[in-house]
């Protein structure tokens, strides 16, 4: 794909997008919710992995509207009309789908706000008796979470300003090089020449954890491979998940 950016020279960066965001009319009213503006900046270095949860578990299109429903300690994909429960087909769906996108080394993903499936955050959730409340997560969201707790995530509204959208950029760069290095054989010279490449990006988005890092990467040949790595790159993401610290000018006196 022309622009793509490669991580290591070899492998896309591949972000996984809720498909009607890139024009795919697949809503359950027929239609999509392409976003322009997201579309084109993540393009400039990345490959889309498109997902529609409620299409691919085959419910068609058009199809019922659902909602999110409490049911005790489960929460539930329920047709508003008739009540129908998709819960267990979407779960299917969801596990088989994680499955697949694990094999494709995915670097972030923009979720659809408020869908039942594909929500982050604050969709809406009902319950018998109660009033609606804006505290539920979509079912595949919560999937996806769950599968890859590092990857960088947003929903598309979270990313309509230009420096927030430059900001999850970052972090999928991020994420697609730190995965990169560990990735295969790595050795502790390996880690050490990443940490001295990314320093001054580091520091800009927190001193304390770029400090952090730099004792992890100081260390690595007394510790255990595996912590390494995940101490490291739990602590690289981290890091960058921060944004970039203004610098305090103090006006003479």
């Amino acid at each position: 794909m022309r622009g793509v950016v490669t991580a290591d020279d070899r492998r896309p960066v591949r972000v996984g997008i809720s498909s009607c965001l890139i024009g795919q009319a697949v809503r359950y009213d027929g239609g999509h919710k392409r976003d322009r503006a997201l579309c084109a900046a993540l393009r400039r270095f990345a490959e889309f992995v498109p997902v529609c949860p409620e299409l691919e578990a085959g419910l068609g299109v058009p199809r019922p509207p659902m909602r999110l429903v409490r049911e005790g300690e489960r929460v539930r994909l329920i047709e508003i009309a008739s009540g129908r429960d998709h819960t267990q087909r979407l779960a299917r769906f969801t596990a088989a789908r994680v499955r697949a996108l694990r094999a494709l080394d995915l670097s972030g993903y923009v979720f659809k706000k408020g869908s039942p499936s594909c929500g982050v955050a604050r969709v809406p959730l009902y319950r018998t008796g109660a009033r609606r409340r804006r505290s539920g997560t979509g079912l595949f969201a919560r999937g996806v979470r769950e599968a890859f707790p590092d990857l960088p995530i947003a929903e598309e509204a979270e990313l309509g300003d230009p420096a927030r959208r430059a900001h999850f950029a970052e972090r999928v760069l991020g994420y697609a090089r730190v995965s990169a290095l560990f990735r295969g054989r790595w050795t502790t010279a390996d880690v050490a020449a990443f940490h001295a490449a990314h320093e001054r990006q580091l520091r800009a988005h927190s001193r304390a954890r770029c400090r952090a890092l730099a004792r992890i990467a100081a260390g690595a040949a007394a510790a255990p491979r595996a912590e390494v790595r995940a101490r490291y790159t739990a602590g690289f993401l981290a890091a960058l998940a921060r944004p970039v610290q203004k610098l305090r000018i103090r006006e003479p006196r």
